[in-house]
């Protein structure tokens, strides 16, 4: 009888639909799995904001410990959590097609009172707005995302929110906050997006938002090989692209970076940023290329744009931490 392949994952619920997407994909390949529950420190500590922990692989590392003791044979992350470079001995097994990569503002309101208060406010003081109420009132752990927003609304009020998805959910539910952000990808795989919810086109997401990757220990070529039935490789691409680029922006989480790549026939389309995690200043860029000619383009957009500005906003956050 062929031992069965031991999937790590995180005991969130969101981590085990993802560990579970895989275990249904490897079963149409006939290779049978079984779930193995590790606690993060992600997972462990739900009150520091996540930019004040400046911890790399704050979700992975318990994982890629266990899958360096032979406790697990593969481990499943949200992309965006993996550090760009990978634990020693850790390698990428598989990228899974991408969600949809974008934010969501789930409003406590009335969903179309918030979208008319978001219009008025926008780049408006603390003034109140025409209705008579006050600036908005936003939660987030994301300094991407309070950056972002306090760059197209300088004027609301951000307040941290850390946890899982109903965890979130129901502290915007007992808070006397506006709305709340959260991936939408994380929303639509539990069934949880509601009609009281914003897409918020402008904001790009992080890098790799709403992509899922499967790893393994290096040189482990079984492994490799069942994973290989779960790759894509537009994801792949597209994913690898905006890890260049945050990588070579030096970005880490508590440094305000977003980036997307997404294809469209024979080209690809990028846009990236960098802003200061009070949303003053920010750097950003486009780019078109040919899906074919575009593998370099996430390392070239960045140092397009560390030299047109990006490199005075990295010298004021590394400022401001010293």
């Amino acid at each position: 009888m062929r031992k069965l392949l031991r999937i790590g994952t995180r005991e969130s619920q969101l981590a085990v639909w993802q560990a579970n997407q895989v275990k249904n994909l490897l079963a149409h390949h006939d290779i049978k799995s079984k779930l193995v529950y590790i606690k993060s420190e992600g997972d462990l500590d739900l009150k520091t904001p996540l930019y004040e922990m400046g911890v790399q692989g704050i979700f992975t590392r318990s994982l890629d410990t266990a899958l360096l003791n032979d406790r697990i044979d593969i481990a499943v992350h949200s992309m965006k959590d993996v550090p760009t470079q990978m634990a020693q001995g850790i390698a990428q097994a598989a990228v899974l097609k991408r969600g949809n990569p974008k934010d969501l503002l789930v409003c406590k309101g009335e969903r179309e009172n918030i979208s008319g208060r978001l219009s008025i406010l926008k780049d408006q003081s603390t003034q109140p707005d025409d209705s008579g109420g006050p600036a908005l009132t936003i939660a987030t752990s994301s300094i991407r995302r309070r950056a972002q927003w306090l760059n197209r609304y300088p004027g609301h009020h951000l307040e941290n929110l850390r946890g899982n998805i109903n965890t979130r959910l129901r502290k915007l539910v007992q808070s006397n906050w506006d709305g709340a952000i959260f991936a939408a990808a994380g929303l639509e795989r539990m069934e949880l997006r509601s009609t009281n919810t914003i897409e918020l086109e402008w904001m790009l997401p992080a890098p790799a938002q709403g992509a899922i990757v499967v790893v393994c220990k290096e040189g482990d070529n079984n492994m490799l090989e069942h994973c290989h039935h779960l790759h894509d490789e537009q994801t792949a691409l597209c994913t690898k692209i905006e890890r260049d680029f945050l990588r070579t922006l030096l970005g880490g989480c508590s440094t305000p970076i977003a980036a997307l790549a997404e294809i469209e026939e024979d080209d690809l389309y990028f846009r990236g940023n960098i802003l200061t995690p009070d949303g003053q200043q920010k750097a950003e860029i486009e780019k078109i290329l040919p899906v074919d000619k575009s593998m370099n383009i996430g390392n070239t957009a960045a140092e397009e744009i560390l030299n047109n500005g990006g490199e005075e906003i990295i010298a004021r956050i590394r400022h401001a931490k010293n």
